[in-house]
């Protein structure tokens, strides 16, 4: 049974490992060192991670380990749109992807930046990413896409009719 909780301080840490988890490597291509999350346009997602007002993460956690993460912050990265409106960032443990635990997760975060007035949220995924189905399902819709990614957002108070 997965249970879908917020992040705790102690476990901040493990977001390394999911943003390293995050990177999309397409089939044939070798994944890069470890090290690579290193690199200051990653550390972005991760540094000091929950000491800045807007940021926000929620853990898939299985049989007490913790599996998969989808965190956002208002930051200058590859899906940033305007000031102010989070990214987001999300990866599972390639053994519990495909199992619906990515939904449960990105749903239950849209959920919470709803209900703490986020107007939008945006992210960064290339094309070639089975996520992208998962993107639209939950209501992100491409805003700008370049040769090889899209960047996409999701409204999360869409205005009545």
């Amino acid at each position: 049974m997965t249970r879908i909780r917020q992040l705790r301080a102690e476990e901040t840490p493990l977001l390394d490992n999911f943003l390293y988890e995050a990177i999309f490597i397409p089939d044939g291509v070798d994944a890069p060192p470890k090290s690579i999350i290193e690199n200051d346009e990653l550390q972005v997602y991760v540094r000091n991670f929950g000491k800045m007002p807007d940021d926000r993460c929620l853990v898939a956690e299985c049989d007490g380990m913790v599996v998969g993460a989808v965190w956002t912050r208002v930051m200058n990265d590859y899906g940033h749109i305007a000031d102010g409106i989070p990214s987001l960032a999300m990866s599972l443990y390639k053994e519990y992807r495909n199992k619906g635990i990515g939904t449960k997760l990105l749903e239950q975060m849209l959920q919470l930046l709803r209900k703490e007035g986020y107007q939008q949220v945006s992210l960064s995924v290339q094309k070639e990413n089975y996520a992208v189905r998962m993107y639209r399902k939950v209501g992100f819709e491409v805003l700008k896409e370049t040769e090889e990614e899209y960047i996409m957002v999701c409204s999360l108070n869409p205005k009545e009719p």
